[in-house]
């Protein structure tokens, strides 16, 4: 008996499968027969609900991105937890540090998946930004920030280290800690803050 399911049930089906196969077998070698013969429907069915391979691997980034924008809210808004370790817990909760997040990351990271890695900053920079900026304004009512504008400072710290910081495993050990600390000083200038302030908060997010 044929098997009817919903739209959005057959989407994160064939979203399922395809992660499975493009972590397994790699983005390029896993084919769209290989999700089709998997998940037993017909060719048509597939481009229903997404045109290509590439547009297969899109919107598992941005479910990829809804999940962790979820997940650095729930934190973010917390205001139980101290301004600090919260901002700590919201980066760290941003990593993406499993064999989906690697293969994304490598895919992204291709010349000609350029327009795709714009795409991901974009989602995540406009959602997290607001976020930060949350945060900032706590420490800001808290006295241990100053700035008149926290929101376009959180635009330029964020701007800058998903740029500086987008591919850091081309440094040495001391460039990376030259930047590393380079980005803690200017971030707290930006802020206004104590110097030093963030040594205890940015360093743990780089580590990690």
């Amino acid at each position: 008996m044929r098997v009817v399911k919903d739209a959005q049930e057959r989407r994160n089906e064939i979203l399922d499968v395809a992660e499975r196969l493009f972590c397994k077998k790699g983005f390029d070698n896993a084919s769209t027969n290989d999700i089709l013969n998997e998940i037993g429907i017909a060719r048509g069915t597939l481009y229903y609900h997404f045109k290509s391979k590439e547009d297969i691997l899109d919107a598992m980034i941005e479910r990829l991105t809804n999940q962790m924008v979820e997940k650095a809210a729930a934190i973010a808004l917390d205001e139980s937890i101290p301004v600090f370790e919260r901002l700590t817990r919201t980066m760290l909760s941003l990593n993406i540090d499993n064999e989906l997040g690697d293969m994304i990351m490598e895919q992204v990271h291709r010349p000609q998946n350029a327009l795709m890695h714009q795409k991901l900053e974009d989602r995540l920079l406009g959602r997290v930004n607001k976020l930060i900026t949350k945060i900032a304004e706590d420490g800001i009512r808290q006295g241990i920030m100053h700035t008149d504008y926290p929101a376009e400072a959180v635009d330029m710290i964020m701007t800058y280290s998903y740029t500086a910081f987008d591919s850091m495993a081309h440094y040495s050990e001391e460039e990376k800690q030259r930047k590393m600390m380079g980005f803690i000083y200017h971030t707290e200038r930006v802020f206004g803050m104590e110097t030093g302030a963030l040594q205890e908060v940015i360093k743990p997010i780089f580590d990690k």
